[in-house]
């Protein structure tokens, strides 16, 4: 959050010494200090101003333009202190103001309170306390912004769709899988927020080419989180995606707690319809209190026994804090092949969740170019993780399927006469339902049956009807 800062100091000497610690304070914009109180008036005014063409501070609009805080000196003149903060805090309501005066006593306390001071800071000015006093008034500020006018700084209750990712241990491919997902909702016309709530180690930021100073700690001490607070913290992407993203400091991921992250995810649902958290592999409470909030809560294993174990205990864990239920919990299986010894059947009853149909084949070759170069964005279309995560995504109903695209008794949806299909019938084979009997030749006229004959046992995606280069559920079926 950025905090606007303007001082009111008459004393040069004094009006240096605050503006050189207001330069120091994270995300602070200190205004050159006015030197008087009527200069801090018209300057207020004039901000207010910009907003709805007149100096009232009761509609959003108006507000929009003014400083968060307003730092008032005790020697301003010509209107004592006291009687300008009360002037500021009934013409400004959502400026928030701090006095700083040599007599911080009780009574002196009291009155800057009773005047409409947010907070008072004793002389000699020290850092420590100028800060707090400060962030503490800028946080007030954005709480008024939010309910004052009822305008567009009011978020309206939760709408957008929150689908959470998580991964069975790390290593499975949870943020390729969020971050495809992500993408999918994106091109289909949505609007998405991509929350890396993997707050020690989270690596959306590279899988993305992102170099962005603000992450989702910048909104945890923040009470209301405004339209334009969530704007200064999310990075709008070139793909469309509103990036909120993991601190690059690991250890200040424990400044967001479940409060903060149920406040941060509520104010993004309220302007996205879609967002997608990538939570990693390890439970804290932030990432916890999202998959609990989430409607759809995904959970990425690989099919090998280590993987498979891991997601059973994570389940079992969730289940055990009451955080969610193991049928609740979509597990999704990635780097799956044929060959593959645990199949997604068994993965279910292990872990005794759902299990999506559609699964992520093993094609990492298809994926190091853009890993090693960090630019997902650019996955070839081709490739055919991007397509079953684009499958995964409309299974989901993040994207519109494509059945519903063609619609129903479509001629996309009858059964293609595919080039095997055409080499069969040319053989003698009997033609399959909705084909035209062609002539017969040879001895395999009497076969009778279009999968007798050297195509029986056939199971590629032509013998199966497939439509197109990559069918999600042919090469993982039993039989």
């Amino acid at each position: 959050m950025t905090i606007r800062i303007l001082s009111a100091i008459g004393d040069p000497d004094a009006a240096r010494a605050v503006s050189s610690l207001l330069h120091q304070l994270p995300d602070a914009e200190p205004a050159p200090a006015v030197t008087d109180s009527a200069a801090l008036l018209d300057a207020l005014a004039r901000a207010a101003a910009q907003g709805d063409g007149t100096p009232s501070a009761g509609g959003p609009s108006a507000v929009e333009a003014l400083p968060e805080v307003v730092v008032v000196h005790e020697r301003i003149g010509p209107a004592p202190a006291l009687e300008l903060i009360r002037e500021v805090a009934l013409r400004f309501p959502a400026v928030g103001v701090v006095l700083i005066t040599a007599d911080a006593g009780p009574a002196l306390f009291s009155a800057a309170m009773d005047a409409g001071a947010r907070g008072v800071v004793g002389l000699p000015l020290g850092y420590e306390e100028l800060a707090a006093r400060v962030q503490a008034a800028a946080q007030w500020a954005a709480g008024v912004r939010v309910h004052l006018g009822g305008g567009p700084e009011a978020a309206p209750g939760p709408a957008g769709t929150l689908v959470t990712v998580t991964g069975a241990k790390g290593g499975v491919g949870t943020t390729v899988t969020a971050v495809q997902l992500a993408l999918a909702a994106r091109a289909a016309g949505r609007s998405v927020a991509l929350v890396d709530l993997d707050l020690q180690s989270g690596d959306v930021a590279s899988y993305l080419d992102v170099q962005f100073r603000r992450s989702v700690v910048d909104l945890a001490g923040i009470q209301d989180i405004s339209v334009r607070v969530l704007q200064d913290a999310v990075h709008d992407h070139h793909t469309g995606l509103g990036l909120l993203l993991a601190p690059e400091e690991g250890e200040r991921g424990e400044e967001v707690d479940d409060r903060a992250a149920r406040q941060i995810l509520g104010a993004l649902r309220s302007r996205y319809e879609v967002v997608l958290v990538d939570c990693g592999s390890q439970m804290q409470s932030a990432n916890a209190a999202a998959v609990e909030l989430a409607e759809t809560a995904l959970l990425v294993t690989t099919p090998d026994v280590v993987a498979v174990r891991a997601a059973k205990r994570q389940v079992r864990l969730w289940d055990r804090l009451q955080i969610r239920k193991a049928e609740d919990t979509t597990t999704v299986v990635n780097r799956l092949t044929r060959n593959t010894e645990i199949q997604p059947p068994l993965v279910a009853k292990a872990t005794g969740t759902q299990v999506a149909r559609t699964h992520v084949p093993a094609a990492f070759k298809e994926l190091q170019p853009c890993v090693d170069a960090g630019r997902m964005q650019d996955l070839d279309d081709r490739s055919t993780v991007k397509q079953a995560l684009g499958v995964l995504a409309a299974e989901l109903g993040l994207v519109e399927s494509p059945a519903a695209r063609q619609g129903r008794g479509s001629h996309r949806a009858r059964p293609a006469l595919t080039g095997r299909k055409r080499k069969a019938i040319a053989a003698g084979a009997a033609p399959g339902p909705g084909t035209i009997p062609g002539p017969a030749s040879g001895p395999a006229s009497g076969s009778g049956s279009g999968s007798s004959g050297r195509f029986a046992g056939r199971r590629g995606p032509a013998a199966r009807g497939g439509t197109g280069p990559f069918d999600p559920a042919g090469p993982y079926e039993e039989g």
